[in-house]
């Protein structure tokens, strides 16, 4: 089992940035790859980005790459989305999720735990 907490969320003008933070308890948590979903009002929840548990690999959706940037901090239990130039279209809310494998994935199906979610909304 895997809890995954959620924050940094918040109010940003578009052009902005913010950083999410995502802590995880329970055990296996550096096998895990983790990744990073949203959903918009209106919309599905949506593929953002993922890690594997070493970092040596990430994947982006194609409407974030180059813009936002996910890491992960093994010794602190912590994976991170930091988000530059911010877009409204970026609007939503922001979960985190984790695997039970090491390996990267963008489907919402392979993710067994998800944490709460962070509203991100950003104005234009």
């Amino acid at each position: 089992q895997v809890k995954l907490v959620e924050s940094g969320g918040g109010l940003v003008q578009a052009g902005g940035s913010l950083r999410l933070s995502c802590a995880a308890s329970g055990r296996d948590f550096e096998s895990n790859a983790l990744g990073w979903f949203r959903q918009a009002p209106g919309k599905e929840r949506e593929f953002v980005a993922s890690i594997s548990f070493s970092s040596g690999t990430t994947v982006y959706a194609a409407s974030v790459k180059g813009r936002f940037t996910i890491s992960r901090d093994n010794a602190k239990n912590e994976v991170y989305l930091q988000m530059n130039s911010l877009k409204s279209e970026d609007t939503a809310v922001y979960y985190c999720a984790a695997r039970t494998t090491f390996l990267v994935n963008t489907k919402e199906s392979e993710y067994p735990f998800w944490g709460q979610g962070t509203q991100v909304t950003v104005s234009s």
